[in-house]
């Protein structure tokens, strides 16, 4: 397995839409790993593909707690057919923006289809943090970033420091 190097945003590779994959073959079971490895080592509960540079519909998460097992999920081609009509707001970040969170709304229950490590089609029900997590990575296999679900306003701040920072060579860019 290995660390991979995380986009920082603003940067047009988080703004793609991302390649459905055509089978979970040993390259996207690698990719999914050094995935998992890479969001272990930053501390994050979720990545997607096109966060480490790589145009794939490929998602993986952990939202396990400290003191909990780990749990992670490896998801290819992850799309929700059912979302609830309930709305839960939690406080969002992401390892493409560094530092930063705001309050998204999203719906609190999900079901996703999906393609597991073994090429099978899985449908999961989710719900509170796992539901959260998945619909934001989701978001980022379709080029949104969870900045794009706040006001232009608080997006626009919080795009500017993260330029700001990078060019001033404060934050590492991939």
């Amino acid at each position: 397995m290995a660390r991979l190097p995380i986009i920082v945003a603003p940067d047009p590779r988080l703004k793609g839409t991302a390649e459905a994959v055509h089978t979970v073959d040993d390259d996207v079971r690698k990719l999914m790993d050094d995935m998992l490895e890479t969001m272990y080592d930053a501390n994050g509960i979720g990545l997607a593909a096109p966060q480490v540079g790589v145009q794939k519909r490929v998602i993986v998460a952990d939202v396990a707690r400290q003191g909990e097992d780990s749990a992670p999920m490896a998801m290819a081609n992850p799309e929700v057919v059912w979302e609830s009509d309930d709305i839960s707001v939690h406080e969002e970040g992401c390892l493409s923006l560094p530092e930063y969170f705001a309050e998204v709304e999203r719906p609190d229950q999900v079901r996703v289809r999906y393609l597991d490590r073994d090429n099978k089609s899985c449908e999961i029900e989710a719900d509170d943090l796992l539901a959260t997590c998945i619909q934001h990575e989701i978001d980022h296999l379709d080029g949104i970033l969870f900045v794009d679900h706040v006001s232009s306003l608080k997006r626009n701040m919080i795009l500017r420091k993260l330029t700001k920072a990078k060019r001033q060579g404060v934050l590492e860019t991939a």
